[in-house]
């Protein structure tokens, strides 16, 4: 009766887990289904069956949006915005953490508490100034502006890094540096593939941060040349009247590319936040 008991408490557990799951799945997934759908529809259908299947499927939407060269553009923009971003920033923040903790001292301990308040700092108390100073350097309506504002996502780099590189057995770093190995040949050949779990990590969420960022690149590009993809989403709704079904083309067309990156490198984020938990 004991066994028979804790299985029937196990199915009942298993089973109300298994409906709370498909119930919270089902709404997340219905705003996505929507989306999606509406592409396929015309104005009319829309506004009739918001949840409906569209009486024909419809490829209108992205045939005139593809063949336009500024989504292709934007596409252009974004990638290069986004790649050059995230490497300097990934590279930035592991050296810095690599420095620290290969020098620690009062001086590094004082660095580090600078940035841990800086990182503090909300970034809407940044917004006038650094665009003040992007101004002043001619660097407004710019990519290479738009980049050098994103190196600032280094520090985050450098606190979920300098963790991980913390739980690194010295003795192997020491072992390197008695064999005659420098500062910059144990970094780059022994420290970058020790750490390559949570290197991983890192580079998925900056650059999930970075091509979904709407904030910075509406206030420092004007130029529709210069647009990057989610500007285009956004100029997609108009002053006074918005082609809804056109809207949500460019939604999914700016979304399929990042959802993509994010299935792929899936498993290497739970395994580099896994790995940075149980290391050591």
């Amino acid at each position: 009766m004991t066994a028979l008991t804790f299985r029937t408490r196990d199915r009942i557990r298993f089973t109300t887990r298994s409906i709370i799951m498909i119930g919270l799945t089902a709404a997340m997934a219905l705003p996505l289904y929507y989306v999606v759908v509406s592409t396929f529809k015309t104005q009319a259908e829309m506004a009739a069956s918001p949840f409906g299947l569209p009486s024909t499927w419809r490829w209108e939407n992205y045939a005139t949006l593809l063949m336009t060269g500024s989504i292709w553009q934007s596409f252009l923009n974004t990638l290069v915005v986004t790649a050059v971003s995230v490497l300097f920033q990934v590279l930035v923040g592991s050296m810095a953490a690599y420095g620290m903790i290969l020098r620690r001292s009062r001086l590094t301990a004082a660095i580090g508490a600078v940035m841990l308040i800086a990182f503090c700092i909300p970034m809407q108390a940044t917004l006038i100034p650094l665009y003040q100073l992007e101004a002043q350097l001619g660097l407004v309506n710019s990519l290479t502006g738009l980049i050098i504002i994103y190196l600032g996502g280094a520090i985050f780099c450098y606190f979920l890094i300098v963790g991980y590189m913390r739980k690194l057995p010295s003795e192997l770093l020491e072992a390197a540096r008695i064999d005659g190995a420098g500062p910059f040949r144990i970094y780059g050949a022994i420290v970058l593939p020790l750490i390559r779990p949570i290197l991983t990590t890192v580079i998925v969420f900056q650059t999930l941060g970075t091509w979904n960022d709407f904030v910075w690149p509406n206030l420092l590009l004007s130029s529709n040349e210069k647009r990057t993809i989610v500007l285009q989403v956004y100029n997609a709704m108009g002053q006074f009247t918005t082609d809804w079904p056109q809207f949500m083309t460019v939604t999914v067309i700016a979304l399929v590319p990042v959802f993509i990156f994010y299935l792929f490198c899936q498993r290497w984020i739970v395994a580099g936040l896994v790995a940075g938990s149980v290391k050591g």
